[in-house]
């Protein structure tokens, strides 16, 4: 077996928003919500679903795995390469704008369903150690949590660290797919999960059409251009920090850039 890179944006829509296998939505939202019993998703309705970009190497029509359970909560999946500036903001007003989206003019506010924002991040986004976190509107003395409508998740990648013989939970099994699946040539023995086992399925490249594979590759290059691009950004805005007399350490946390490729720049 030969599978993709699921951080590629081709791999992840395709396998994530393949309404022929929504076993495997199901089966992450399950897992990252930690949903249980009669709690559990069972149906979803995969809004924006998987297509080939109208022209090759173009962006793909999709901006994510969009997608509705039976009771109509809806689920905002997202896929992060880099840290884009300003993207805690750009979450919120998604997340916010999908929500208000659900009422036409004049419709009573009771029939808004909550909209649950998943965001796998493939940096480190929050100063905690947790790989998964879960943030939600609360009163800030008492913890009461009436404003249920708004729920953000998110998985930074980098702070995952566990091997294959470590893996217990479902997430944790997730989680490693989508960092890791590349490097594999086969489905890990302990892999059990039908939405699971049909994702690593999905993600075997031999498997895959022509046309597939062409923009699966063409996708590989411009997200290369787009890291770069970010990176360029970032080192001029280090730059000025560098002329402010900050030290390293206050440029890093202010960047997201690593100390090395600082010092680099220090000369």
């Amino acid at each position: 077996m030969q599978f993709a890179d699921i951080k590629n944006d081709i791999a992840f829509r395709k396998i994530f928003g393949n309404e022929t296998k929504k076993e495997i939505l199901i089966s992450f939202l399950n897992a990252v919500l930690k949903l249980e019993g009669n709690k559990k998703i069972t149906w979803v309705e995969i809004l924006n679903p998987y297509q080939l970009p109208i022209v090759l190497g173009a962006k793909s029509t999709i901006l994510d795995i969009k997608a509705k359970d039976k009771v109509g909560n809806e689920y905002i999946v997202e896929m992060q390469v880099t840290d884009k500036i300003g993207f805690a903001k750009r979450v919120v007003y998604y997340s916010a704008k999908s929500y208000s989206s659900q009422l036409d003019i004049g419709e009573e506010y009771y029939k808004l369903k909550p909209t649950i924002f998943i965001g796998i991040l493939n940096f480190n986004f929050l100063e905690s150690e947790n790989y998964l976190s879960r943030h939600l509107i609360l009163d800030v003395e008492t913890q009461e949590h009436k404003l249920k409508d708004l729920d953000f998740n998110f998985i930074e990648l980098p702070k995952f660290n566990k091997s294959e013989q470590e893996l217990q939970t479902l997430i944790e099994k997730w989680i490693y797919f989508i960092k890791n699946a590349e490097n594999l040539t086969v489905i890990p023995p302990n892999i059990n999960d039908e939405g699971l086992v049909s994702a690593y399925t999905e993600a075997d490249r031999h498997r895959w059409t022509k046309a597939d594979l062409e923009a699966y590759s063409y996708a590989r290059m411009r997200e290369a251009d787009e890291v770069a691009r970010e990176m360029l950004v970032l080192g001029q805005i280090a730059l000025k920090l560098i002329k402010r007399n900050l030290t390293d350490e206050e440029i890093a946390e202010d960047t997201g850039l690593p100390l090395e490729y600082i010092r680099q720049l220090r000369g």
